[in-house]
């Protein structure tokens, strides 16, 4: 498959997934934009491994990342509208998508990245690790500290409208 080809039938997917990492649509289009841009030009050693898609993704969450390192001032950026793709009508502790969605904001960038990639993608975590380059217990300790994360902003809401 030609580069071309490939970005064809898999560009709205990749953007899908980096606007769900970065929660901004614009930051994620100059991610992918600047990772394809360097693919293209190493696309037959890509294609050669018989994984390009695990290889783009990694990319882009290094490049997510990497990102936001170089700024560290950090801006929340609005996580009102997620991606195309359809969300459950209400998690298993009966919290809303929208709520949650919001929330993804204050994640860091790795946590963030996790939680997406086993929630949104349906990676499991040996997958995880091999795409983010880390072990599987690192994985597990970046999803329970995203977990906690998320759910102490929810607790804090709930008793923030309960006044």
């Amino acid at each position: 498959m030609t580069f071309e080809e490939y970005a064809e039938a898999r560009l709205h997917a990749l953007l899908r997934y980096a606007t769900m990492l970065t929660g901004d649509p614009h930051l994620a289009q100059d991610i992918v934009q600047d990772v394809m841009i360097r693919a293209h030009s190493r696309w037959r050693q890509i294609e050669s491994c018989d994984m390009p898609e695990q290889y783009l993704r990694r990319s882009i969450v290094n490049a997510y990342v990497s990102w936001k390192r170089r700024w560290s001032v950090r801006n929340l950026v609005s996580f009102s509208s997620p991606p195309d793709r359809p969300a459950p009508e209400s998690t298993h502790e009966g919290i809303e998508p929208s709520d949650l969605w919001q929330r993804m904001a204050w994640l860091p960038a790795r946590q963030r990245a996790v939680v997406v990639l086993r929630f949104y993608e349906g990676f499991t975590d040996l997958e995880i690790a091999e795409l983010m380059g880390c072990t599987v217990s690192t994985v597990r300790s970046q999803m329970s500290r995203a977990l906690a994360r998320l759910r102490v902003a929810m607790q804090n809401n709930d008793l923030q409208e309960s006044r």
